[in-house]
């Protein structure tokens, strides 16, 4: 068969499908794959409970429950939900947001694929333009969303190393070259794949930047406040009309219902209801429909601090035990985790790339994620760096991680020595 230029950009390898194939195939197969390399979130008990309560309500609710599965929702989401989210973010940090600053889209994926086409790619003069991504290694799921090639660049980071085998990633803003056909500026805050936290400083540096160079700055917050604020370090969430905020319900446990928020200018929003309506015809129901009780009441918020937080605050320090434990003796750093559910592990000494790496332990039914696919807008860069960093989630049981790290380390030493 022929086909376009469009599916040939499905057709090639991509870093995402390889993690999700993988991660589908963990998740579903009955086979003793230790799962170390996939971003799903933990089924919290506690969490799945009150999603339980709030489903049970919406089946005893003939009119509601007709509605999630029978009606097709606003192409923007569904207004109920959109106001309590609105309402939240303004009783909480004065946002002075409206129902027409939020769209729901289904998954951030799919928001980061309408936002990064939205401003990037051949402009109306026949200009390609592109995303700046201030700092990297960033999320994986962002190099193969554009409808053309060459999307992003990227500045290398400050590495900073610190005490007791951690290190952190600073934005270098003394290299920071903004290009003139810069269509808009990326962060994730809390970075997936690092943990890393960019602070109150930094995100005020890239604020100020943006404003300079007159394009809009997108902060993904899956991993934010106020939901799931599975954040270890003292920051507070920014936002103004010249940014554009990506909250997400699937890391408070509901990956499966695909629910995306996007908080922006109007005009963003419009463009996103237009969008999902062309695509998508609309968004899905049944993620707001579950989450709406919990963000009206304030539940959610509340769980997140309590709950989710401290679920992943306690088994960060029993991986950390682990890997201190069974790396011993092996050159090792990690960056330091202020956020997430990841470790990014650094090998200066490995003596072969990240990608052989992955398929070794593969092969021991381990599963990481290579870092050179962390690296949008860097791919012609030689850094060496790049191929020395795997990442791995804390995310799975208890007894699969620490199964996990142990043969990790085993196969670190098999190769090192």
């Amino acid at each position: 068969m022929k086909f376009s230029r469009f599916a040939k950009r499905f057709s090639e390898h991509a870093g995402i499908v390889q993690l999700m194939d993988d991660l589908g195939n963990a998740m579903t197969s009955e086979n003793d794959i230790l799962m170390l390399g996939g971003g799903n979130p933990a089924h919290i008990s506690g969490m799945q409970q009150y999603f339980r309560d709030s489903l049970y309500r919406l089946i005893n609710n003939p009119s509601r429950f007709s509605h999630v599965v029978g009606d097709y929702e606003s192409p923007q989401g569904n207004q109920e939900f959109i106001s309590a989210v609105a309402k939240q973010l303004n009783q909480l940090y004065g946002w002075n947001l409206t129902e027409k600053n939020i769209a729901l889209t289904i998954g951030s994926q799919s928001a980061f694929f309408y936002l990064f086409n939205m401003f990037a790619g051949e402009d109306e003069q026949g200009k390609h333009r592109q995303i700046f991504l201030p700092i990297t290694p960033e999320y994986i799921g962002y190099g193969d969303v554009g409808l053309s090639d060459n999307l992003f660049y990227a500045t290398r980071p400050i590495i900073e190393e610190q005490d007791a085998s951690y290190f952190k990633y600073r934005i270098d803003f003394d290299e920071l070259k903004i290009k003139a056909d810069t269509a808009a500026m990326c962060v994730s805050r809390p970075t997936n794949p690092t943990g890393n936290v960019l602070t109150n400083d930094e995100m005020n540096g890239l604020i100020q930047l943006a404003e300079d160079y007159a394009v809009p700055l997108i902060v993904d917050n899956a991993y934010g406040a106020p939901f799931p604020n599975i954040v270890f370090s003292d920051i507070s969430p920014l936002w103004n009309p010249n940014m554009i905020y990506c909250l997400s319900l699937s890391k408070v446990g509901l990956p499966g219902t695909r629910t995306g928020i996007v908080i922006a200018n109007e005009e963003v929003i419009t463009l996103i209801r237009n969008m999902n309506a062309i695509i998508n015809l609309a968004p899905a129901n049944l993620g707001a429909m579950i989450a709406y009780d919990l963000i009206q009441s304030g539940e959610l918020v509340r769980l997140s601090n309590l709950l989710i937080k401290n679920y992943y605050r306690e088994r960060l320090q029993h991986t950390l035990s682990i890997v201190d434990r069974e790396m011993d003796g092996i050159n090792y750093l990690l960056h330091r985790p202020e956020g997430a559910i990841f470790l990014w592990l650094w090998l200066p000494d490995l003596p072969i790339s990240t990608l052989e790496l992955y398929q070794r332990l593969k092969e021991r039914k381990v599963l990481v994620v290579p870092g050179e696919y962390f690296f949008p807008g860097l791919e012609e860069d030689d850094w060496i760096h790049k191929h020395q960093c795997i990442r791995l989630t804390y995310s799975m049981q208890a007894d699969t991680v620490e199964a996990g790290i142990r043969i990790i380390a085993e196969e670190l030493r098999n190769v090192m020595n």
